[in-house]
């Protein structure tokens, strides 16, 4: 297995430090001290700290993308969920962690605006695929919604969002548990 590139190693540190500290808890100074660099050589790959958080917005939404296209469309909707609600699970880490674009959605107000965007297709990208999961769910009788499916759909993105901030708080994956049980067959 190759050795990952200082490039590579600064964005995956990047997206740790932003997964537990949010964007403004972390310095380049940081990055350099994990990766044993000069911060000079981070800023040859990232000049500023918004191409990095960027750049470490767009890897992360492409994994968690990549993971929600890999769950099996055959699937019943509640197996969807099922898997969904896995894989969020797998962002919490060891429980010290919560999704990198739920923790920078707490900084909205300080991030570029590029960021800013970025952070918001990953929402409405994760909103939109929920909504159709419910609505066939809803089609087959499988699972019940309330109002419209595409409300019912960002409902429960908040509340998958939500549960691995309590689930942090509290040091329990069982808060994540608590959204799929609350959601399960009509």
């Amino acid at each position: 297995m190759e050795t990952p590139t200082v490039r590579d190693q600064v964005l995956q540190h990047a997206q740790s430090l932003l997964m537990t500290r949010g964007y403004n808890g972390f310095s380049y100074r940081d990055l350099a001290d994990l990766v044993g660099v000069k911060t000079s050589s981070i800023h040859y790959y990232f000049p500023t700290k918004e191409d990095l958080v960027l750049e470490a917005v767009n890897v992360y939404s492409s994994e968690v993308l990549s993971a929600l296209r890999g769950i099996d469309e055959a699937l019943p909707p509640e197996k969807k969920l099922e898997r969904y609600a896995k894989q969020f699970g797998l962002v919490m880490g060891n429980g010290d962690q919560i999704c990198l674009c739920g923790m920078l959605a707490a900084d909205i107000e300080s991030l570029p605006d590029n960021v800013r965007q970025a952070v918001q297709a990953f929402f409405k990208t994760n909103e939109a695929w929920l909504a159709g999961v419910l609505a066939e769910g809803e089609a087959r009788g499988t699972l019940r919604v309330n109002g419209k499916v595409e409300s019912a759909a960002r409902a429960l993105y908040a509340s998958f969002q939500g549960s691995v901030l309590a689930s942090r708080l509290f040091h329990s994956k069982a808060r994540l548990d608590d959204v799929v049980n609350a959601v399960k067959i009509a």
